[in-house]
């Protein structure tokens, strides 16, 4: 039976997309997750909810339980993950505003665990990642963003960074060059260790901001990024609720 988790980034973590809610408080063997999971219906599928960074906020990138987090929707058994993130974009094409349907990452986190595999007491283990992202749920979110007639990209890869500081000059144009179309704080682990759980995961980027790279522009703020965010969070809302319809046929 389907039941999606959606994780959300910055303001797409809202109760009001649910039918009927309910508060979920889970415990794993990794602690806590980041918030309360709330389970409830979107077009008659179950779905549950959690916020990625707390529901006020509060936990920084690097604070994130991913392990907690990713583990709490396996025991609660979500089969499809569909998360969100705010993102900095790498190229002129991927203007403020426009959503990128990720296809693969590089992780440049440092300080996270990015795995639940702790030892190889029991053989070796070597999670195959060339394609991280679930191909069916990608195809999904991409053909209902263009009946939506959202400006949506196909593909793209995030590079994550730990954070919460922004990049260099000199780092932006690093991640550019080595063929990164957006930059995030959140992407890696998360996506690593649903694959290790088997659960197929996608994950809608929301361009804010043309990150440091391009000097033309001042160097972006929180503030900045979250305005763009406010002004287009609906259509990821519309954009998630309509995929989820058409998962269900």
């Amino acid at each position: 039976m389907l039941k999606i988790g959606i994780i959300g980034g910055s303001g797409l973590d809202d109760p009001g997309i649910l039918k009927n809610p309910k508060e979920l408080e889970i415990t794993t063997e990794y602690g806590t997750p980041s918030s309360p999971l709330l389970s409830g219906k979107i077009n008659d599928v179950d779905i549950l909810i959690l916020a990625r960074h707390g529901r006020n906020h509060q936990l920084s990138p690097t604070q994130v339980n991913n392990r907690a987090n990713i583990k709490a929707f396996q025991q609660e058994g979500v089969t499809h993950i569909i998360a969100t993130t705010a993102c900095g974009s790498l190229k002129y094409e991927i203007d403020r505003g426009h959503l990128v349907i990720l296809d693969q990452f590089i992780d440049f986190t440092r300080f996270r665990k990015n795995t639940f595999i702790e030892s190889f007491e029991n053989g070796l283990v070597h999670p195959v990642m060339a394609h991280p992202f679930d191909e069916n749920l990608r195809k999904k979110l991409y053909e209902t963003a263009k009946k939506l007639d959202l400006n949506v990209h196909e593909n793209g890869c995030v590079v994550t960074i730990e954070g919460p500081r922004f990049s260099t000059i000199a780092e932006s144009k690093m991640f550019k060059s080595w063929g990164a179309d957006v930059i995030n704080m959140s992407t890696a682990p998360e996506v690593i260790l649903a694959n290790e759980v088997a659960i197929p995961y996608a994950a809608v980027a929301m361009s804010t901001d043309y990150d440091c790279w391009n000097e033309d522009e001042a160097p972006v703020t929180w503030e900045e990024i979250m305005a763009v965010f406010d002004q287009n969070a609906h259509n990821v809302i519309e954009l998630i609720v309509k995929a989820i319809a058409e998962l269900k046929e």
